[in-house]
């Protein structure tokens, strides 16, 4: 059986302070192990540099030329759900077994993408999802963002009829025949609930001509979430725009 592979795909937009501990921790944690075979899978390492204009991509020049190492560059800064797009294209290009989506912020740990990669690896999934709310450790920090971000998940959940408890949380896993499948748009972190609402459309053809739905697990993950000092990114007219891609994606489209 030949040795199956997965990408990780890593947006990046002004990191220049934390991207090489990001990615130094990234390539120090050992590649994800094939559950089936007991071989560890050949990793690639998708960096999407999403027009940074603060060194950022002299940090990613230095690495740029490893064999486990794709770099793509936006220009200009076009968004998170852009670079997201532009990491699933490569991917696709790549014809990656599995591919997985990790921030290069220092917020999630590597660590988590074995337990991720799992139920697709052994066969019981088509996509998993991490969650910051099931039982992994997580940094204690803003009330009103957690309130907004089950409100977000739990509106997320009455249009889809899926039980997910952190729809925002940016660890997501997708298998090939998903990844093939997934026609995205939107441009900034809105890109989220677009994820859930496509996968809750989806249906796969099986042998035999059977169509289901996604076989969707969520895991426990980590989390050590940065205050706005440290530079966190994302704030309240992204909670705005999560809920316009919420309705639009699950009743419109």
């Amino acid at each position: 059986m030949p040795t199956r592979s997965y990408a990780i795909i890593v947006p990046v937009y002004n990191e220049q302070a934390l991207f090489r501990s990001a990615f130094d921790r990234l390539v120090d944690t050992e590649p994800v192990t094939d559950p089936v075979t007991g071989e560890a899978l050949a990793r690639t390492i998708i960096i999407v540099d999403d027009g940074s204009t603060d060194g950022t991509d002299e940090r990613i020049a230095e690495i740029a030329d490893r064999e486990d190492v794709a770099s793509e560059r936006h220009e200009k800064n076009m968004g998170k759900g852009s670079a997201v797009r532009t990491g699933l294209a490569r991917a696709r290009e790549l014809g990656v077994d599995v591919a997985l989506i990790h921030d290069a912020d220092m917020e999630y740990d590597p660590r988590d993408h074995g337990p991720l990669l799992e139920p697709i690896l052994d066969g019981r999934a088509d996509s998993v999802i991490g969650s910051r709310f099931i039982g992994g450790t997580h940094r204690v920090l803003y009330y009103w963002h957690s309130v907004a971000n089950r409100s977000i998940t739990w509106l997320s959940n009455c249009l889809t009829n899926l039980n997910l408890s952190d729809i925002e949380c940016c660890l997501k896993a997708f298998d090939r025949g998903v990844l093939e499948g997934l026609d995205l748009r939107e441009p900034r972190f809105g890109i989220e609930p677009e994820i859930i609402a496509r996968l809750a459309k989806m249906r796969i053809t099986e042998e035999g001509g059977r169509r289901r739905r996604l076989r969707i697990y969520e895991i426990p993950v980590s989390y050590s979430g940065r205050t706005y000092d440290e530079g966190k990114k994302i704030g309240w007219r992204d909670g705005v725009s999560a809920l316009r891609c919420i309705l639009r994606y699950n009743l419109l489209r």
